[in-house]
């Protein structure tokens, strides 16, 4: 799915949302008996309708062992071609390890994009930006506390801070129909200077929900002319006493920021 493509089904759904398949064997609801794929299909079944994409986060399918990877293959099918599907797996090795790592999202998985650590550098992203249609997305701001240890580190060379430095020299490696960038929505101030560095690229937006992320904030200062947004919620809808009223209530949230920021997209 390339990027006119995904507005596209933004348009249509007035939607940006993204969810996020990351099933805590503890947390899934008694009445699955533990079966974790029936539980999957479920949340797919609640929100097909109001999500655009859906992101499996790969470590909850490796920690099951081979009937994980089996759970994993069969969840993708489940969702058909008519999503986006990331593989959240924060890949990033030497290059000839990432190359086997995107075959593996790629080519055996059958994922439009996986999310890319690029700690390591220019050859540890290229082998995932070398599959026509397909997306790397890599790691800027995140949303979790630790993020602070490094991203936000201002750089004797710039005056910027890490992460500033980092997405300029990623945007040299590949265009914005190849490229996201991961932006945490509990980071919302950021998002200015971030659209600023980017004004094309999508970005994925984890935080919003259990994590506390302003998704108003994050859509006045993150959005572009063709949205540039995928809203990320994971735990607030898989474990929600409702899933597909979780997934709805977000939708038209979105569908209201839609209409504040890009009025055109709602006619």
């Amino acid at each position: 799915m390339d990027r006119a493509e995904l507005f596209q089904r933004i348009q249509q759904k007035r939607s940006f949302l993204c969810v996020g398949l990351d099933p805590d064997p503890d947390r899934i609801p008694a009445s699955f008996d533990g079966d974790v794929l029936a539980f999957n299909r479920s949340i797919i079944d609640a929100t097909r309708e109001y999500a655009v994409a859906y992101k499996p986060n790969t470590a909850f399918y490796e920690a099951l062992g081979l009937d994980g990877m089996r759970i994993l293959h069969a969840t993708i099918d489940y969702i058909g071609r008519d999503h986006l599907i990331i593989a959240d797996a924060k890949r990033g090795d030497i290059g000839n390890t990432s190359g086997y790592y995107a075959r593996f999202a790629f080519e055996t998985l059958g994922a439009d994009a996986i999310t890319v650590a690029p700690y390591m550098g220019e050859d540890s992203v290229r082998p995932f930006l070398s599959y026509p249609g397909k997306w790397a997305i890599v790691l800027a701001v995140t949303s979790n506390e630790g993020g602070d240890d490094f991203q936000h580190t201002v750089q004797q060379d710039t005056g910027t801070a890490l992460y500033d430095k980092v997405m300029r020299r990623v945007m040299e490696w590949g265009s914005p129909d190849q490229l996201m960038f991961v932006c945490g929505a509990t980071r919302a101030e950021t998002f200015s200077t971030l659209r600023s560095i980017a004004p094309d690229h999508f970005f994925l937006v984890p935080g919003i929900g259990a994590q506390g992320g302003d998704l108003q904030a994050v859509c006045r200062f993150g959005m572009n002319a063709q949205c540039g947004l995928l809203v990320n919620s994971s735990r607030g809808i898989l474990y929600a006493q409702d899933p597909a009223r979780a997934a709805r209530e977000l939708q038209q949230e979105m569908q209201s920021a839609l209409e504040n920021y890009l009025p055109e997209v709602s006619q």
